[in-house]
């Protein structure tokens, strides 16, 4: 039996962890062949052997999103080894500490923008005009309800994110009708990031904001992804969906 998206090749940006790991499972499953893309090889290396289970093809690179030249060779390895990529999945993000405002440096800035913001505009500028001449495609971004909400010790990611929603909107425009453009805005989800958390602060404060009072699991964000790639979703572009547990009620 041919599995839904046997021939189609996705890209993940931060495909090695976290929720870019758990969407990377959820393709491979449905068949489909996955680059990993991260900034240490050895973890995309790891990542694409645990997908090969499925029988998939993988390719493993490291790469800086923040930095467009090692993305326009990316890019261009990917376009050599499969010929094409049929979804772009922007997931890689970060979000670092700051003991406060006044001390967020300039670096601490433009490291935030680069990898959040100025990353994703250029993969879906460079893969989405080449989707777009072609046989069209499928760009994903995962956005933060810290794009629409207060964002208490992450305003620079928070402003990158309301950003990368704008973008998909942008774009959604731009490369229709033959490139569909959509955003996932993640809530609190238990990934590495979470790691660092105060999870008994998180459960007697955050949680009691959040409907169904809890952080989500990696897996809970990929029926969402599978949905938006698929045929199913053909009329659906331009969208921000949230997956937050109610976060943003």
């Amino acid at each position: 039996m041919r599995k839904e998206f046997e021939g189609k090749v996705v890209l993940i940006t931060g495909g090695s962890r976290g929720l870019g790991k758990a969407m990377a499972l959820g393709f491979a499953e449905k068949g489909a062949s996955i680059v990993v893309v991260s900034r240490k090889m050895e973890s995309c290396v790891r990542c694409c052997e645990e997908l090969q289970a499925y029988g998939v093809e993988t390719l493993a690179y490291a790469a800086h999103v923040g930095d467009w030249g090692q993305l326009d060779k990316m890019v261009d390895a990917v376009y050599e080894h499969f010929g094409k990529i049929d979804v772009l999945i922007n997931n890689a993000g970060m979000s670092p500490l700051y003991p406060s405002l006044d001390l967020v440096s300039e670096a601490l800035f433009d490291k935030v923008i680069s990898v959040n913001l100025k990353g994703p505009f250029r993969l879906s500028a460079n893969i989405g005009s080449r989707m777009a001449s072609g046989s069209g495609g499928v760009i994903i971004n995962i956005s933060s309800i810290a794009s629409v909400s207060a964002s208490p010790r992450s305003e620079p990611y928070g402003a990158a994110k309301a950003g990368l929603n704008a973008l998909t909107k942008s774009f959604a425009s731009e490369l229709g009708p033959s490139v569909r453009v959509n955003c996932i805005m993640a809530g609190p989800f238990l990934t590495d990031i979470s790691k660092a958390w105060d999870m008994d602060q998180f459960n007697q404060e955050a949680a009691k904001n959040i409907p169904l009072q809890r952080a989500g699991e990696p897996k809970e964000i990929v029926g969402l992804a599978l949905y938006l790639a698929s045929d199913s979703a053909s009329y659906t572009t331009g969208a921000i969906i949230p997956v937050d547990g109610g976060a943003h009620c």
